[in-house]
């Protein structure tokens, strides 16, 4: 902290300042935000919420779908901290009705349908909302034509709502079956970290899959995985340069080329639909 002169400390305000969570590294706030949250010393990925993972892509051409969708406790579910309890929480900490944010937005010269999952909403966990609204993304695409980005960061399926949360599992991957049938592009960008039950479902199952740099993109985790087959594990396992290195995913790209790349890939396959429809090969609805 700076001293006056006379040796007295002087008082920052608060919010002005950030540490790297890698290398502990003091960063202003207002140079980490025209850095896309990226570490000036390091160059680590910092966590981004949902929003301002779409502010950095679309800006202001975004308008919300389903906004005002709300959780409930099916199953009364009370462990430490009641269910009711942690929602609150997490609605109170990120400002959202639930972990995920859907809508229509401009990509460069494209329209899109865009979902975005908040890590800081008790996890970015995949509850019975989630799903529902994962799902409306998907068919609001269909509806209107459109090709599809999800952005994921989450814990995996939220074990609070149980066996309704797996079945959102199934429930996003038949939508997205339905939306391949129509052809539309689906990109799907893991970031830091992926996990769990998103990961065993509609992370996994881009036209693309796109990475950030060092995210952890599992469905287990190393740890867990150590201590069950009791071997250690390749250095950087599970991180997106080794899943790119195995062919689990397409493309690792830095932050600040992400919104051009995915206006170049959306526009190949937009284009190559264009083509399939003026040459008869995929009928207008």
């Amino acid at each position: 902290m700076p001293f006056h002169e006379s040796g007295k400390k002087k008082s920052v305000p608060e919010g002005l300042w950030a540490k790297c969570p890698k290398c502990e590294h003091i960063i202003y706030n207002k140079e980490l935000d025209k850095n896309l949250k990226i570490c000036s010393k390091c160059g680590h990925n910092m966590r981004v919420s949902a929003r301002e993972r779409i502010a950095m892509l679309l800006g202001d051409a975004f308008k919300e779908i389903a906004s005002m969708i709300e959780p409930e406790d099916p199953l009364r579910f009370s462990d430490t901290a009641p269910y009711k309890n942690r929602l609150e929480d997490g609605q109170r900490k990120t400002g959202m009705k639930e972990a995920v944010v859907i809508g229509e937005g401009q990509l460069g010269p494209q329209r899109i349908v865009v979902g975005a999952l908040d890590f800081g909403f008790m996890g970015g966990s995949m509850g019975s909302v989630v799903g529902e609204k994962v799902t409306m993304a998907i068919e609001y695409a269909i509806e209107h034509e459109l090709p599809l980005l999800i952005v994921s960061s989450s814990g995996g399926a939220r074990m609070q709502e149980g066996i309704l949360s797996l079945f959102q599992m199934a429930k996003t991957s038949a939508a997205l079956g339905l939306l391949e049938k129509a052809r539309l592009p689906y990109i799907s960008l893991v970031v830091d970290p992926t996990t769990g039950g998103v990961t065993a479902s509609f992370a996994m199952l881009g036209d693309i899959i796109v990475a950030e740099p060092k995210a952890l993109v599992a469905f287990a985790g190393p740890r867990v995985i150590e201590q069950t087959i009791r071997q250690t594990l390749p250095q950087g396992f599970q991180q997106s340069e080794f899943l790119l290195k195995h062919g689990m995913v397409d493309l690792v790209v830095e932050r600040h080329q992400l919104k051009e790349t995915l206006i170049r890939l959306f526009g190949f396959f937009m284009k190559a639909r264009k083509n399939m429809r003026e040459s008869g090969e995929l009928k207008s609805r």
